[in-house]
């Protein structure tokens, strides 16, 4: 069910702590904003000198407003934070929002204290926003704890930046869209990401969910949540960079970055993830009415060739397809239109628009309709015949009058269908693209824009979810390479025939134990080929002893592993493994692997553990996965046992939290299983 937060966006009284007169104190916005709410709820402004804010008769304290506070707003110095908290709860506060700055944000000792007040919240029944936090917005309920104001809507936005916030209201109001709630995270201390997250989609005035987060705390947590909203969420975030591939010890750490881990949790949990708040708008924009693609193909209609052929090369670059229509389509394109109009697409009116603007939307009707199209891209000049009262060609207001008529047609068209039109506009702000705006078809300047508008409704990979966290297993306290593949072997994989030696003895013994050829291996190397510590296809003892003497001579190993050779000629070489990410915990990679895994860098991501049906899909989404399906005379390999594989290894690391890196590569793909011939865990650095 989650937190209860219903004090927190709807409570029955407010007061603001370190409400002022002074405009350049953040107490003085708070109050400001506070008591925009009409008489919905009693508002008591707390100044310690008493007096009036804003002609409102100020308490000196809480408790001197003589009866219950059901929310605080804290905004007054850090000296005099924690007394203020104690003295809300000790009022019956059940929610606080801390503006109070000077915390975790400024070291340990802050960090402390703010631990300190969170524990006494929680103890008390109550939930707090912040510290270091900028307030929040309810439209739905008429809640202004904010410095500022946000225009109605269905969007609720979760931010670390108040700026952000102020960019995205900019940025929204073209596109008709609003805010229901507004968030400032802060530092998270006792209410998180995941709780708004969680309580925004249970929210019936939100319609979809924006996040900017620097900071997930728990990412696997704020996974789980998205996945399971049933409202669509987008997500804005910084910091992606790759730094926390640097000190990996193994080929998965080295090749995962923290965006490899943020992108593979998105599309595993159903989130839009975008790169800019222009991006975030787009995709927002592109979702209301929750209108959703069938397919990916698109038509493209324009009344000019260059913005034609331009907008289906957009489209391309977003993933989608510009299909050649089909001839009953033409055909009946062909009625309608002139004979110079392209029918093929994209569809060009070639001028027509000029004479007869009803063409627009007779043309978007047809396409709407078409069997063949999934969305429609209109772009060009339309919107300029209204704003300039003719436009081009001087039409004169009939021919603007004409186009504002086709807007209404067109719209009408819209409503019709549950396919998605997008328009690319020269003239966006125009009276005709107003109307289509208002009947929630987005309009753009950019084509750009437009193109990545429909891939925001066109269908992607199918989110998988987040597949639930098997129970923690006994920690492993040796990870060596012997260790480490006893411990596979018991959760499943399946190993050639191997022994660990030390001498020329043993090494002699464990031929004996086995058929050759051998594989000879140095232990207690982590990168056992780049420093020469793997001999293959060793023929018989004779040829083991040789290389025994040779590499021991060189590397002087304590031990050595002797393996049975496998047969490699109808194998596909694969890496699987498993990263330790300090906010999402266990990611898995799975790729083209052996001694080439970082050159092919032919990989992809998932959240672990991975269940076997979500491992072949992602073997199958490989740029390479051709390879496994047989070429050239080579047969097919088992995707189902590589699969399994994968489940296996990435099911034993996620209950092993102590690993930090742990790889299987290769495992070898075989068209009668698959085989793990080398394996190599790290354990995390103790705190």
């Amino acid at each position: 069910m989650g937190r209860d937060l219903s004090a927190l966006f709807d409570p029955v009284s407010v007061a603001v702590v370190g409400a002022s007169d002074d405009p350049a104190k953040y107490g003085h916005a708070i109050a400001a904003q506070a008591i925009r709410a009409n008489g919905r709820r009693p508002v008591h402004f707390v100044n310690r000198r008493g007096g009036t804010v804003l002609g409102r008769t100020a308490a000196p304290s809480l408790s001197a407003i003589g009866e219950p506070v059901d929310l605080a707003v804290i905004s007054v110095p850090a000296a005099g934070f924690e007394e203020a908290v104690d003295e809300a709860l000790r009022c019956g506060a059940r929610a606080l929002v801390a503006i109070t700055a000077g915390f975790a944000e400024t070291g340990d000792v802050g960090r402390a204290r703010q631990e300190a007040v969170a524990e006494r919240v929680r103890a008390a029944g109550a939930v707090m926003v912040g510290p270091n936090c900028l307030g929040l917005a309810d439209n739905t309920t008429e809640l202004f704890i904010a410095s500022d104001t946000f225009t109605p809507g269905g969007v609720a936005l979760l931010s670390q930046s108040g700026n952000l916030a102020l960019e995205l209201q900019l940025r929204f109001r073209p596109h008709g869209l609003g805010f229901s709630r507004f968030v400032s995270l802060g530092n998270q201390a006792d209410v998180t990401l995941v709780d708004l997250l969680a309580d925004c989609a249970r929210h019936e005035g939100t319609e979809a969910i924006a996040v900017y987060a620097e900071d997930f705390g728990d990412g696997r947590a704020f996974a789980e949540a998205a996945a399971n909203a049933g409202k669509p969420v987008v997500l804005l975030t910084a910091g992606r960079g790759d730094a926390s591939a640097r000190s990996a010890q193994s080929h998965t750490g080295a090749l995962t970055t923290s965006a490899d881990v943020v992108v593979a949790a998105c599309r595993d949990a159903g989130v839009e993830l975008v790169a800019t708040p222009r991006e975030l708008t787009i995709a927002l924009a592109a979702r209301q009415g929750g209108r959703r693609a069938s397919g990916r193909r698109v038509a493209v209609l324009t009344d000019g060739g260059g913005h034609g052929v331009i907008a289906a090369d957009a489209v391309e670059a977003a993933g989608l397809a510009v299909p050649e229509l089909g001839e009953p389509t033409r055909e009946r394109l062909r009625s309608t239109l002139w004979e110079q109009s392209a029918v093929a697409n994209p569809v060009d009116l070639a001028g027509m628009g000029e004479q007869d603007p009803q063409s627009y939307a007779r043309t978007v009707e047809e396409l709407l309709a078409a069997e063949e199209v999934d969305a429609v891209l209109m772009t060009g000049y339309f919107g300029g015949y209204a704003a300039s009262e003719g436009g081009l060609g001087g039409g004169g207001t009939a021919l603007a009058d004409g186009e504002r008529e086709a807007a209404r047609l067109i719209a009408a068209r819209h409503r019709a269908t549950a396919k998605p039109l997008v328009v690319q506009s020269m003239y966006p702000e125009s009276p005709s693209c107003r109307t289509l705006a208002a009947a929630g078809i987005p309009v753009f300047s950019a084509t750009e824009d437009a193109a990545r508008a429909l891939a925001a409704t066109a269908p992607g990979a199918p989110h998988t979810g987040v597949a639930p966290l098997p129970s923690p297993a006994e920690p492993l306290r040796e990870t060596g390479y012997m260790e480490t593949r006893r411990a596979l072997e018991a959760a499943g994989l399946v190993f050639p025939a191997a022994r660990e030696v030390r001498d020329e003895t043993e090494l002699l013994a464990a031929a004996a134990e086995f058929a050759g050829p051998y594989v000879l291996k140095a232990l207690h190397l982590l990168h056992k080929s780049d420093a020469g510590g793997v001999a293959l296809g060793l023929a018989g003892p004779a040829e083991l002893l040789a290389a025994f003497r040779k590499m021991h001579a060189r590397l002087g190993a304590p031990s050595y592993s002797v393996e049975a050779m496998a047969d490699l000629s109808d194998g596909i070489e694969l890496i699987v493994g498993v990263n330790r990410d300090p906010r999402f915990g266990s990611v898995a990679m799975v790729g083209l692997g052996g001694v080439l895994a970082e050159a092919l860098h032919d990989i992809a991501f998932t959240l672990a553990p991975v269940p076997a049906d979500r491992a072949a899909h992602l073997l199958r989404q490989l740029r390479t996965a051709v390879l496994l399906d047989g070429v050239r005379g080579r047969p097919a390999v088992d995707i189902d046992a590589a699969a399994a594989a994968v489940e296996a290894i990435t099911t034993f690391a996620a209950a092993h939290p102590e690993i930090a890196e742990i790889e299987v590569n290769p495992l070898l793909a075989r068209p009668d299983g698959a085989l793990a011939l080398d394996s190599r865990a790290v354990l995390a650095r103790p705190s």
